[in-house]
């Protein structure tokens, strides 16, 4: 899928590796609250652990994704958001790019929509205008609450309308709690699992064919032998997080 909606670590300072928190935990060796620069952070911005970030305890950085807003921030800011040499706009920085974040991620899943090929041809144009609205506000962010529910709203209707051009839906566990469930075989076709806990779940061999996976948490979960065909905004994130073959 092309997007430009993609991280490049390369092109920013480093700003998930401060700005964001995380707890000690499976997926971080240690505890570091936000503001803070994680004790790993090169001087060049870089990581120094990089190539053995899973190895030394750091699977959450791996599966992390800012979505581009990195960069974005990066190269849109005169001060090109550099938080060691500016420290009296740290505060603003790393709130502009948790600002940023959440509007590229909508980037990442509008794109997604619109790359599937049975996208049905009247929900082209709102899809299309959507992209423009978050490719301005991904620029320079305004009304960000307004439209995230408004992207969102559209994205779990295009979900639908694409879902049903396969056949009829499958059931619908949006925003439930299944931490652990075992879904072993199961026939899930067509399903919604929109912001939905999977950690930890068994899905061996489940039928998954185009179902929504959008904002899944899938942590832990065991996804060997699943039919993954045509599934729906499914992340590299979210794939790196769960037990595959």
């Amino acid at each position: 899928m092309h997007t430009e909606y993609r991280s490049d670590c390369s092109r920013c300072v480093g700003l998930c590796c401060v700005a964001a928190p995380f707890s000690k935990s499976a997926d971080f060796a240690i505890s570091k609250p936000a503001g803070t620069p994680c004790p790993n952070l090169g001087a060049d911005h870089g990581c120094t652990i990089h190539a053995q970030l899973r190895t030394r305890g750091f699977p959450g950085c791996v599966s992390f994704d800012c979505y581009g807003a990195g960069q974005r921030l990066t190269e849109g800011r005169s001060d090109g958001a550099d938080w060691r040499a500016h420290p009296e706009a740290r505060d603003a920085i790393f709130s502009a790019f948790h600002e940023r974040m959440g509007v590229c991620e909508l980037g990442w899943h509008i794109d997604a929509a619109l790359a599937q090929p049975t996208l049905p041809n009247d929900w082209l144009g709102p899809m299309t205008d959507a992209k423009r609205a978050v490719d301005a506000a991904a620029t320079a962010p305004a009304n960000v609450g307004a439209l995230r529910a408004e992207v969102s709203t559209l994205l779990s209707n295009v979900s639908e309308a694409i879902r049903r051009q396969h056949g009829p839906l499958g059931p619908d566990h949006s925003r439930k709690m299944m931490l652990g469930a075992s879904l072993r075989g199961q026939r899930l076709a067509r399903s919604s699992f929109f912001a939905t806990c999977l950690v930890g779940a068994d899905l061996r061999n489940a039928d998954l064919r185009h179902a929504d996976l959008r904002g899944t948490d899938l942590r832990g979960a065991d996804l060997r032998g699943a039919d993954l065909q045509g599934v729906l905004f499914l992340t590299p994130g979210q794939l790196a997080r769960a037990r595959r073959d």
